[in-house]
């Protein structure tokens, strides 16, 4: 068995301010995201994780930054990155952008997955990079316990795909800011177990604010 901890980066001004980051903008978590990285830590200090694995860009290392100063292991894969919204990274969208987003969930919703955003990815382009990187996890059977931290669009596409759903059926995927989905992978039946989904507990006490980026 191998118990893998999913998580969400923690929030960043962009978030705060529905400003769209995707792959393109490395942005770095904000006071409150700090926060939910302390408080994740305290949570789950405890876990005898063996390595941690992060996406390149510094708001997944940032979220996971007290159990690297603890002295975990980890890495950084590209192939974690978030999905890449091209033209609309860095802008907060207004009206053509809000028509342009909904037309390209709605080509994906009915099956166009291999729509890219301009200038971007599309979900079978994110499915393809993330898909060695799994692997390259799996292959460490040594490694009992893992903490994968990566972003919003990218754990709802890696979901689809260790459950082997649709990416058309992503949006069922629930996440938000420094959220946790615990899985369990069987070796023997090469399938994941579901134990624990967008689970917020640990960040009881600090301050909610609405969030209005999922990038």
């Amino acid at each position: 068995m191998k118990v893998i901890y999913l998580i969400r980066h923690g929030e960043t001004e962009y978030n705060r301010l529905g400003i769209v980051q995707g792959s393109g903008v490395d942005s770095d978590l904000n006071e409150r995201g700090h926060a939910q990285a302390r408080a994740f830590y305290e949570a789950y200090k405890d876990v005898p994780f063996d390595r941690i694995y992060t996406s390149a860009l510094k708001r997944t290392v940032q979220s996971v930054q007290p159990f690297i100063d603890a002295g975990l292991p980890y890495e950084q894969h590209a192939g974690l990155n978030e999905f890449g919204w091209g033209r609309m990274e860095g802008k907060t969208p207004h009206y053509t952008e809000d028509e342009y987003y909904r037309s390209l969930i709605y080509n994906w919703r009915v099956g166009n997955v291999d729509v890219r955003a301009h200038g971007g990815d599309s979900p079978v382009m994110v499915r393809e990079r993330q898909i060695p990187v799994i692997e390259h996890i799996l292959s460490r059977e040594d490694e009992k316990t893992v903490l994968v931290c990566m972003h919003g669009r990218a754990i709802k596409i890696l979901l689809t795909t260790l459950f082997d759903e649709p990416l058309s059926e992503m949006d069922h995927w629930d996440h938000s800011n420094l959220c946790l989905y615990r899985l369990r992978y069987d070796y023997q039946t090469k399938r994941y177990a579901l134990e624990m989904a967008n689970d917020t507990r640990h960040l009881a006490g600090i301050e909610h604010e609405p969030e209005v980026s999922n990038s």
